[in-house]
């Protein structure tokens, strides 16, 4: 029980916690270009059938004068992955973050995703991906931003 335990407030240790003190500590830029940060690896637990869901997120935004160090952003995934978690919210809790303590001019936010309660259970379909997407501030409404996120994620 007690190992079972340690593993429980490991992979839940984002619950009470925000990305707040991760994306503090920033830089200043003169550039306002997209950064990405893209194939950032996470875990979550499905809050429905607390069943792992695993896959990649892919983060970009345009500075307002200031940006994170690039381990910063693995750490706002890993903060909001860390609890029992819906995909579609834990997408807009990273991109929220982003515009909130980076004070972002724009965010986009990817996440792909398979489920294990698609692979075990009801549907049972392995190898099923989920993909949700979240944009706030200038990338609401300008299609060419977006398209170019889309572009520049597609380079291998």
């Amino acid at each position: 029980p007690a190992r079972v335990a340690r593993m429980y407030a490991e992979i839940f240790s984002g619950l009470g916690h925000t990305a707040e003190v991760h994306l503090a500590k920033t830089f200043a830029v003169k550039s306002d270009d997209i950064v990405i940060e893209r194939d950032i690896p996470f875990y979550s637990m499905c809050e429905h059938h607390l069943l792992p869901f695993y896959g990649k997120v892919h983060i970009a935004y345009i500075p307002n004068g200031r940006v994170a160090g690039l381990s910063k952003l693995v750490r706002t995934v890993d903060v909001y992955a860390k609890k029992p978690q819906l995909q579609e919210v834990l997408t807009t809790e990273i991109g929220e973050a982003v515009m909130e303590y980076l004070q972002a001019r724009g965010v986009m936010v990817i996440v792909e995703a398979e489920h294990l309660c698609m692979n075990m259970r009801g549907v049972k379909r392995p190898g099923t991906r989920t993909v949700t997407a979240m944009q706030a501030g200038i990338f609401e409404h300008n299609k060419e931003l977006k398209d170019e996120v889309h572009k520049l994620l597609s380079i291998k």
